[in-house]
């Protein structure tokens, strides 16, 4: 047997130790009729960062608190112990001949990870420490489980990932990540609303799933005996409302998309989308610029951040360029040198980007952009003017029939936003959902569904109307610098262990 093994083996042995004795102790706890699974409710006055913060203040006065208990050191007939609420940790002080010899002992088999409640006397011990002196005690939950730092931490990300209420205890940069979270969508709300957009909600069930290329999943409605889809982006319904006449909205929402995932990929993820009435895609790089700025002035209080340890200045104005510019200065060929789609496939096979024999100019031309420009794009850029087939909701540019008016930002290699004056044709619109569904009967899972209905609205008449598709879990990486999308959901999906 391998000392790893005989390690395991004694770790197990120890934690059903720890496992035993601490349900004994609950048992115990029961027996006397001090079952803390019993109390309903504690009250509390004050959290740990309001005393730490405001020390002067709180100097002298009594106070109540509640939290987990993090640590225990024992001497003789006092007790110090940490515990922690919400925001932070504060050292709790506790003596036998303050809270009562019958209390005393009960503290003494208090477990790490064990929440209590305490009333007592805000003071600073002679190292300089602010503490609780305690005057009452209160178990209030009993932890039946051992914290993870006992053995060795909580090192495995699958594990973290998996038990995430066990990784907001004991890693606190964890749960500043998801307060930061909280903070941006509220920036993000702000931002919108300060400009008179109306949130709305859209339906997270459909019978088509449209908006998007992506891959949905397929649930089944048992009353009206149809297959239905999880939303794979809420543009189709937004755009209705602007046909109703509700001309500046957004929505942040949970998307569902039944495709890969990894590091910038999660099967449930959220985004925000903006649609405006009478605005253009150059409207919506100016939306989507000072929207992402004011939150980062919010949250961050600056508009210089690192990034996986490379420098990002978000300073307006960003980097606009068109993918045939970047791809002529990241990739060194002109597409605009060429015209059949034949010619195009060469271009691209001549610098190692392969085609398909039915790729058309445009479908190669994004293809080298995807291969050759997107790894050098560290800094904020637009990249305005996409082709055609690969743009089905956007408005063909009037300069250039092949191209359209719609633009993704990149930050640090990877896409941030989408966006484009909309397609509010009918009739353009109908043809580019006839060839998407001809790609989707040909095998492409992703393509467009037909959606006559929104073909409907569009006809009652659509505006002219600039709309912006943002990830969230994308920004919040940015901004918290999280090297993948697991870090900054809660929740992540996971793959059921055996």
């Amino acid at each position: 047997m391998g000392e790893d093994t005989k390690e395991i083996i004694i770790e197990e042995q120890d934690i059903n130790e720890i496992l035993r004795v601490r349900r004994e102790k609950l048992a115990e706890l029961v027996g006397s009729g001090a079952d803390p699974y019993h109390i309903t409710k504690y009250n509390t006055t004050h959290c740990a960062k309001q005393i730490l913060d405001n020390y002067a203040e709180h100097e002298g006065k009594v106070v109540s608190i509640a939290g987990r208990i993090m640590s225990k050191r024992g001497m003789g007939k006092a007790t110090f112990c940490d515990i922690a609420d919400r925001d932070a940790k504060i050292q709790l002080y506790i003596k036998k001949d303050e809270v009562g010899e019958d209390t005393y002992a009960g503290i003494k088999k208090l477990d790490v990870g064990d929440i209590a409640g305490v009333v007592g006397e805000v003071f600073t011990t002679h190292k300089g420490e602010i503490s609780i002196k305690v005057k009452e005690f209160t178990l209030l939950s009993k932890s039946l489980q051992p914290l993870p730092e006992k053995f060795h931490g909580l090192k495995d990300p699958d594990l973290r990932y998996r038990q995430r209420y066990v990784d907001l205890i004991v890693n606190p940069e964890v749960k500043d990540t998801f307060i930061k979270r909280s903070k941006i969508v509220t920036a993000m709300r702000h931002f919108f609303d300060k400009r008179d957009f109306l949130e709305v909600d859209t339906p997270v069930l459909n019978t088509i799933a449209g908006g998007a290329a992506a891959r949905p999943f397929i649930t089944h409605h048992n009353t009206l005996g149809i297959d239905m889809y999880l939303r794979i982006a809420t543009e189709l319904h937004l755009k209705r409302l602007i046909v109703g006449g509700m001309e500046r909205v957004y929505e942040i929402g949970r998307i569902f998309r039944n495709e890969g995932m990894d590091t910038r990929h999660n099967p449930e993820f959220t985004t925000v989308e903006v649609y405006e009435a009478y605005a253009d895609y150059n409207d919506m790089m100016n939306l989507t610029e000072d929207m992402v700025c004011y939150i980062a002035q919010e949250v961050l209080g600056t508009l210089q951040i690192t990034y996986q340890g490379e420098e990002v200045n978000l300073t307006p104005p960003w980097t606009r360029i068109t993918m045939v510019d970047a791809v002529k200065q990241y990739a060194g060929v002109d597409f605009e040198s060429v015209e059949s789609d034949e010619d195009a496939r060469k271009l691209a096979d001549s610098i190692g980007v392969h085609t398909k024999p039915t790729d058309s100019w445009g479908v190669v031309l994004n293809t080298v952009f995807e291969e050759k420009v997107e790894a050098n794009l560290v800094q904020p850029t637009f990249i305005m003017h996409y082709p055609v087939e690969v743009s089905p909701l956007a408005k063909r540019m009037p300069s250039d029939q092949k191209m359209t008016e719609r633009f993704e930002l990149f930050i640090t290699r990877r896409e941030l936003a989408n966006a484009f004056s909309e397609l509010n044709d009918p009739l353009d619109q109908r043809t580019r959902f006839e060839a998407q569904v001809a790609q989707r009967a040909a095998g492409d899972e992703e393509a467009n569904m037909m959606d006559e209905d929104f073909l409907l609205s569009l006809e009652y008449g659509m505006p002219p109307t600039g709309g912006m598709g943002l990830g969230v879990d994308r920004l919040v990486m940015l901004l918290t610098d999280s090297p993948s999308i697991r870090d900054v959901l809660l929740f992540p999906t996971m793959k059921p262990r055996l």
